[in-house]
């Protein structure tokens, strides 16, 4: 038994080396809370100008806060290598987000889920985002349950997962 464990945590140290060497581009998930200051936003944005300029590719959700910002970053240093994937239909995303996803390029809806709550469309969109991608950078509150949640499955899936807590 011990000895499982301990190729699992060798397997999983190798992974994360293995990804934070990489120098080529990366899929990065940036994720995180709605509920956010507009000084943690700035950050935000500028986090992920910066992983764009570097060449990454970065996916988020389309929801205010924490994506808003992530948004505001990539589309400011290369629209393309940007993927925002919506929760539900267009429609359904407030109106002072909509204004920010027309202008999005790569722009994934799920309609399907317009009959769901936002939590439970909310969660199946993070796992498409964390389907797709590398490495996940997640901001959130300490009773974030959804978003928590995001990072156990990431981390289940072997993906590198960078957590910042607010709070």
């Amino acid at each position: 038994m011990t000895q499982s464990v301990d190729i699992v945590g060798v397997d999983t140290l190798a992974q994360e080396l293995a990804t934070i060497q990489q120098t080529g581009s990366k899929r990065i998930a940036l994720l995180g809370s709605r509920h956010v200051p507009i000084t943690h936003q700035n950050l935000i944005e500028m986090m992920s100008y910066a992983l764009v300029l570097e060449g990454n590719r970065l996916i988020t959700s389309g929801a205010t806060g924490t994506n808003a910002a992530a948004i505001r970053g990539a589309m400011r240093a290369d629209p393309s290598l940007l993927t925002v994937i919506l929760p539900q239909s267009l429609e359904r995303q407030p109106r002072e987000s909509r204004k920010q996803l027309d202008l999005v390029m790569h722009l994934v809806e799920n309609p399907e889920n317009d009959n769901l709550s936002l939590s439970e469309a909310s969660a199946l969109c993070n796992q498409e985002i964390v389907s797709r991608c590398q490495q996940l950078i997640c901001f959130a509150f300490h009773d974030s349950r959804t978003l928590l949640k995001t990072c156990e499955d990431a981390e289940e899936q072997r993906k590198v997962v960078t957590l910042f807590y607010f709070d």
